[in-house]
């Protein structure tokens, strides 16, 4: 993407969503806030996308965070966000290094069923054991506290949303810092040979393993978020089906740029929401006819649109200028 066109989009999208508490109803403000605590679970499926490898066993680490809030309120009725949110990232972390000793052997297909593996498995567990997870029954959150002050009901709604804003903010600046350093350039080359990056005396396997802690990471703190949110937290989060969410929403809004994913997962949280209401029987339908749409004729996804309508206006005015 053009690089002055980044600044203008990021300046305009962040005024957009400082603005959203103080313009949309409070049902609008929950589906907002819940796409951007999915928003960093959706980065980390797109790092490894940038490589042309695909996973669907991400919502493990989703679950890790989520499940971090819920133990922490069960067993020590603790409900600070300053502490969960770093901590359900370096659990997600920590799983993501010991689980990646394993992934970073493979690629394609077998990196994908593996990473599906290992999330049942964990999905199972929870499952099973009711007597610490709740089962299908599920832990609730309560509200949270940041720094010992807990938010009046009223305004939970607005606090949640702030936090969960000023989160995704530090962590597109991150991630955009991770893509721009040497070990960001080689995950992109692997998409076109990793022979040459091993050549150049880089191990791809290490490339792998470290985007796969990153990529725990991030699934963590959106985990965290995703809880606070919700309020309540069953062990779907971590089946199959919240993973191909993952992958869907990282197709639908690009992963060819950090905000793209940002941009999916709020589209992808409305358009459900919407076919939901007006099309109860058929939504799954409606979002396989639009994944449809945009494999076959904007494979760049939503932020791609943008792309290329941002091009457009900006050879229109430079035109218009010389004329």
């Amino acid at each position: 993407m053009n690089a002055k066109r980044l600044p203008l989009a990021a300046t305009v999208g962040a005024a957009l969503l400082l603005a959203v508490p103080l313009i949309l109803p409070d049902w609008m403000k929950f589906i907002v806030t819940l796409a951007m605590a999915k928003f960093m679970a959706v980065l980390a499926v797109a790092l490894f996308l940038r490589a042309n490898q695909v996973t669907f066993g991400h919502a493990m680490f989703y679950a890790v965070g989520a499940y971090t809030v819920g133990f922490s309120v069960k067993w020590f009725r603790f409900h600070d966000m300053v502490v969960l949110l770093p901590l359900g990232a370096a659990l997600g972390a920590v799983v993501a290094a010991l689980v990646g000793l394993v992934m970073a052997r493979y690629r394609e297909v077998f990196f994908a069923m593996l990473n599906l593996a290992f999330s049942m498995m964990l999905y199972g567990i929870l499952l099973k054991l009711y007597w610490l997870t709740g089962g299908t029954d599920g832990l609730g959150v309560g509200i949270p506290k940041f720094l010992g002050y807990a938010p009046p009901r009223e305004y939970l709604r607005d606090f949640l949303y702030y936090v969960t804003l000023a989160a995704s903010g530090i962590v597109i600046y991150a991630i955009y810092r991770f893509l721009a350093s040497p070990l960001g350039s080689y995950l992109r080359a692997m998409a076109d040979n990793e022979i040459r990056i091993e050549y150049s005396g880089q191990s791809v396997r290490r490339v792998m393993y470290v985007t796969y802690v990153v990529s725990g990471a991030l699934g963590g703190l959106s985990g965290v978020l995703a809880a606070f949110t919700v309020g309540h937290i069953v062990p779907e989060y971590s089946f199959w089906i919240q993973s191909g969410d993952f992958v869907f929403i990282a197709l639908l809004g690009g992963y060819g740029s950090v905000l793209g994913p940002l941009v999916g997962s709020i589209a992808f949280e409305f358009i459900r929401t919407y076919a939901s209401k007006y099309f109860p029987n058929e939504w799954q339908m409606t979002l396989g006819i639009i994944m449809l749409a945009i494999i076959l004729f904007r494979p760049g996804g939503l932020w791609a649109i943008y792309e290329e309508v941002a091009a457009r206006l900006g050879r229109r005015q430079r035109e218009f200028r010389r004329a």
